[in-house]
């Protein structure tokens, strides 16, 4: 049922009607069909409010309507506000599958039973909801998204995003510039604005007549439309008129000043209940008053306007967020432990809340508390969440006795933050910390490995880098115990500096050094040590034991084993089913948590990107992630990107900045002397060559990664450019080398390693074989299963297959062969291939080959056309954008289609070529 909104006289907005028609509206369509919406804007301007009116419109519209915000001081407990949202629908979790109850129940604390997985608590919550729609319509409405706890915040992200067609509606606030852990791309939203001029002074005369005119002036020019600032101040200056006179205090401290005032006036046992409102952060009346809450003392405060209490629903919420900050700045240290010890007694049931209760109550030194808190950051880590792991190891090391157990968590801390959430500044300093809290740290894994992440990041080289943490290795006091997660993350480094050398003695040491650990290593290092260092000698049950690691992907969320898997999964190309998880570390990493295992995962979806041709994407996250990058002071795995820069500006044809960008990967390996590096950049210089027709120095770049006759222990990378070097071999008469690589390919079974190494190696073979057998093989090497997930090397086949069904007067495959090849490279915009391809098409006389080239590939669509002309005028993509009403993003990938279209690479021949089109592109 919906009713016309009947808000009393002192509830009503001012200067708000389009905002609440908008949200009303938003809510009528929600009870039918689902939805989220999103409130924007500056702190004070009335998001809470509208959200507020929003929440009555609801209820009185026969919606159920579940209510809670952010809390600051909970963003260290675990579903926090998941609890207090989803705590009125629990009386109906007996209506969702058992697995999803159990994991919804140990996640909210309500029940015993391992960690459940992110994702589980997810489904659990929509099903939940979902359960409850079917009774009738529900809202949720969420006030300061950005204070959420980061466990809330993913689970409320997830069910925001899947609402169309469930009766569940979803309101929820920003304050703009905040980050948060929920990612609200794509979700309706609305920009909350100051208040006009003329409103806001209605505003102001309809609450404070008795304001004289020039004091009433003064405080129109220094709210700016801020409703929060002119009522605050307004009420400020009624009852102090000497307020009026102080001029030196910037808006938000007066803001401040005035809460304070406010708060001051109370009795000392109002301000402590109030106390406790602010420190628990849970709005449950029942709860708060377990923790200690005289409810009677609450009453003051409501009176005065400074909370709400809600005896049906058992809620009290403060009736702005700055209102707590206020009560907390007010209350002394003393004041603050003590209620701080009160909470943390009553909640035995809750140890990571309780941890830090206790944390926060602490004032000297205490071993019992230090490891309660390290504690809850382990459990933080296993949910993926490094950044409240590494809060949680600093503040125990601040709480440790013991300068050993100081150091020892600093350096962990310190770990993290250089091998997870990207924080290599503040990772020296808690290592610098660590080293002079216990001078003898030398034994310590964690402070090995944060430091050798820092060396080569910084001007140190890989050899130095690898030398510490082996030595820190050899002589640590782990026992070589298997179950020891300090001496797997140093053997998982260690891995990664031997990568990073591309020396083969340093891979025996590191072998030598992994048949230590007893009873055997750990399963992900045992596991990427078999697999991604030398594939061509991987054996079937490692691929098949990653195989079903990758499948378990989805109940994995601590960052360091899902890059261990991925990195694992390149070279045997089982990245596609690592996706998934890849986005989720990139998401995080984008809202400022694991940011240094964010940028393995760029790379993982750049190197899947490259292979499956979706290079529009992989070139957005090439970009990104350099930025990222240079943000961070990551200077060496900066690499990565570079390499993949070069190869998409390879593959589009723009031969010159590919070997720049290969150029900066060589400088920046040779820096660090980082051999293993500097030989994967000779993959972008290969396809760069082959790309201008260069097939010498294509032979010459190969050749540099593993030499013709053999594939190079310990090189993967080169598994990669097997067939451009056995192609470019044959073409420029090195006869013998070409099979020389065709027989190392077939002795080591590159064949049996995926679908594409398959594809690859009976391409090669067929380029050395001549008539018949040659056409049998080609035709075998398409066919492989599975193999059009890899449409550039599947067309880069299809070509050289094309052209010798062309020799031996085939021309109808020919033909039925190259246009798949032509449609694959034109869809990646391979311009150099694409071109090619139509070349052997007239030259197999196919009947669309003067099309092709004069006008097929030239078909623009209007809008591709009218994008295209305003880009050869020399607008930029975003001022292109705005004329036509677009997204930048849009634009940038209609120009990625035009390009190769127009048989161009760069805009700056975008003129000419549309001139020499002239009107046949209007289609």
């Amino acid at each position: 049922m919906t009713t016309d909104w009947p808000p009393a006289p002192e509830q009503e907005l001012i200067g708000r009607d389009e905002e609440l028609s908008q949200l009303r509206a938003f809510v009528d369509e929600a009870a039918v069909n689902g939805g989220a919406y999103m409130l924007v804007g500056d702190a004070g301007v009335g998001k809470t409010s509208l959200l507020n009116h929003t929440a009555d419109y609801a209820r009185l519209s026969g919606t159920r309507t579940l209510v809670t915000s952010g809390v600051q001081f909970e963003a260290d407990i675990s579903y926090a506000a998941l609890n207090q949202i989803l705590m009125p629908l629990l009386g109906g979790i007996d209506s969702i599958p058992v697995p999803l109850r159990e994991a919804l129940t140990v996640a909210l604390g309500l029940g015993a039973g391992p960690v459940p997985s992110q994702l589980m608590v997810c489904n659990a919550a929509l099903a939940l909801l979902s359960a409850a729609a079917q009774q009738q319509p529900v809202v949720l409405v969420v006030d300061d998204i950005p204070w959420l706890d980061r466990s809330s915040a993913a689970v409320l992200g997830f069910v925001a995003r899947r609402l169309k067609g469930t009766r569940i509606g979803f309101l929820g606030s920003f304050r703009n510039g905040e980050a948060s852990f929920f990612e609200r791309s794509g979700l309706d939203e609305v920009q909350v604005k100051p208040l006009s001029r003329d409103d806001a002074e209605i505003l102001v005369r309809s609450r404070h007549p008795e304001l004289l005119p020039r004091v009433k002036q003064r405080l129109l020019d220094e709210s700016a439309g801020n409703p929060l600032a002119l009522l605050e101040l307004a009420h400020g200056v009624a009852n102090r008129p000497s307020l009026t006179d102080v001029q030196a205090l910037p808006l938000t401290s007066r803001i401040e000043s005035t809460f304070a005032f406010r708060i001051d006036e109370l009795a000392p046992e109002t301000r402590r209940a109030l106390l406790i409102v602010a420190l628990d952060g849970r709005e449950d009346l029942r709860e708060l008053a377990k923790a200690g809450l005289e409810l009677t003392a609450l009453a003051p405060a409501e009176r005065a306007g400074l909370v709400s209490v809600d005896l049906p629903t058992s809620g009290v919420r403060f009736l702005h967020p700055l209102m707590r900050s206020a009560v907390v700045q007010r209350s002394t240290s003393e004041e603050m432990r003590d209620v701080h010890r009160t909470i943390a007694s009553h909640l035995e049931g809750d140890p990571e809340r309780q941890a830090w209760h206790l944390a926060a109550a602490a004032i000297e030194p205490d071993e019992g508390i230090a490891s309660r808190l390290e504690a809850a950051g382990r459990r933080a880590l296993q949910r993926g969440d490094a950044t409240r792991a590494i809060a949680a190891l600093t503040r125990a090391a601040q709480l440790s006795p013991n300068p050993h157990d100081e150091g020892r968590r600093l350096a962990e801390a310190a770990y993290l933050g250089a091998d997870i959430t990207g924080e290599l500044v503040n990772a020296s300093k808690l290592l610098d910390e660590a080293r002079r809290a216990d001078p003898n740290l030398t034994a310590s894994l964690h402070a090995a490995a944060a430091a050798a992440y820092m060396i080569v990041n910084g001007e140190g080289n890989v050899d130095t880098a690898f030398q510490l943490l082996h030595g820190a290795i050899e002589t640590g006091d782990h026992g070589w115990a298997e179950n020891n997660d300090e001496l797997a993350e140093a053997l998982g480094t260690l891995l990664l500096l031997c990568w990073w050398a591309g020396r083969e003695d340093y891979w025996e040491i590191f072998y030598r050094t992994l048949d230590k650990v007893r009873p055997e290593p750990p399963e992900l290092v045992l596991v990427q040590s078999r697999v991604f260092p030398d594939t061509a000698r991987s054996q079937a049950a490692d691929r098949e034991h990653l195989a079903e690691l990758i499948r378990k992907q989805n109940e994995e969320f601590e960052p360091n084993r899902i890059i261990r898997v991925n990195t694992s999964s390149v070279y045997v190309d089982l990245l596609a089913g690592c996706r998934p998880s890849a986005w989720r570390l990139v998401e995080d990493g984008r809202h400022g948590g694991a940011v240094r295992s964010s940028l393995g995962a760029y790379m993982h979806l750049c190197l899947d990107d490259y292979s499956s041709g979706r290079w529009q994407e992989g070139q957005q996250l090439a970009d990104e992630a350099i930025s990222v990058c240079r943000e961070h002071g990551y200077d060496f795995i900066i690499w990565y990107f570079l390499l993949h820069e070069a190869l998409f500006a390879a593959g589009r044809g723009e031969i010159s900045t590919a070997f720049e960008w290969a150029d900066e990967l060589s400088r920046i390996a040779a820096l660090r002397n980082a051999k293993g590096t500097e030989r994967i950049g000779f993959h972008a210089r290969t396809v760069a060559a082959v790309a201008a027709g260069d097939w010498d120095g294509a032979y010459r770049y190969a050749t540099q990664m593993s030499p013709a006759g053999e594939l190079a222990p310990y090189t993967p990378h080169a598994l990669w450019v097997t067939y451009d070097l056995v192609e470019a071999a044959v073409r420029t008469g090195r006869d013998a080398a070409a099979r020389a690589h065709v027989t190392a390919m077939i002795d080591l079974n590159l064949a049996a390693i995926s679908p594409r190494m398959r594809m690859l190696s009976l391409g090669a073979q067929a380029l050395i074989e001549e008539g018949e057998t040659a056409l049998e093989l080609f035709e075998r090497a398409i066919t492989v299963p599975g193999t059009e997930a890899y449409p550039f090397d599947l067309a880069k086949i299809q070509l050289s297959y094309g052209e010798r069904l062309r020799r031996n007067l085939n021309s109808v495959r020919a033909r039925e062969v190259l246009h798949l090849a032509l449609a694959s490279f034109e869809g990646m915009g391979a311009v150099p291939w694409a071109t090619r391809t139509k070349d052997e098409l007239r030259a197999a006389r196919d009947p669309n080959a003067r099309t092709l080239v004069e006008a097929g590939a030239i078909q623009l669509t209007p809008q591709e056309r009218a994008i295209a002309e305003l880009a050869a005028e020399g607008m930029s993509n975003k001022q292109i954008a705005e004329r036509l009403y677009l997204s930048p993003r849009t634009v940038s990938g209609h120009l990625y289609r035009v390009f190769p279209k127009l048989g161009i690479t760069s805009r700056a021949a975008l003129r000419d070529a549309l001139l020499s089109v002239g009107g046949q592109g209007d289609n």
